[in-house]
């Protein structure tokens, strides 16, 4: 997996630079568009009606936002082990208390991991 750096985003802090970690199924098909153009320039908007009809091809029936993918991805991150300064990084919180807002894990995620450790 390697990082690929952003420019700045247009939502949010203007000035912000976010690190984002692609699979190697994906960074071939942003390498390509970034081959030819500096910037991932596309409206909220479109990347909402994006994410909404990959939700419609994907057969995912409840409402689904990109922030909705966001959270699942920083709760996923959290159950697989990432740590959480590395997870505040990646999301581009600033402060820690933002973060721990993902650390809503069940007792199926707490009680495997006190075992592993005691």
């Amino acid at each position: 997996m390697s990082l690929t750096d952003l420019p700045p985003c247009l939502n949010g802090s203007q000035t912000k630079r976010r690190v984002i970690p692609l699979s190697s199924r994906v960074q071939p098909l942003l390498e390509g568009h970034f081959a030819l153009h500096d910037t991932l320039s596309m409206a909220p908007r479109t990347i909402q009606m994006l994410v909404k009809r990959m939700a419609t091809r994907a057969h995912i029936s409840r409402p689904v936002m990109p922030h909705v993918l966001r959270h699942t991805f920083a709760v996923t991150a959290i159950q697989k082990g990432i740590s959480l300064p590395a997870l505040q990084r990646l999301l581009g919180h600033d402060r820690f208390t933002t973060t721990e807002i993902y650390l809503n894990l069940s007792l199926a995620d707490v009680v495997p991991e006190f075992r592993e450790k005691w």
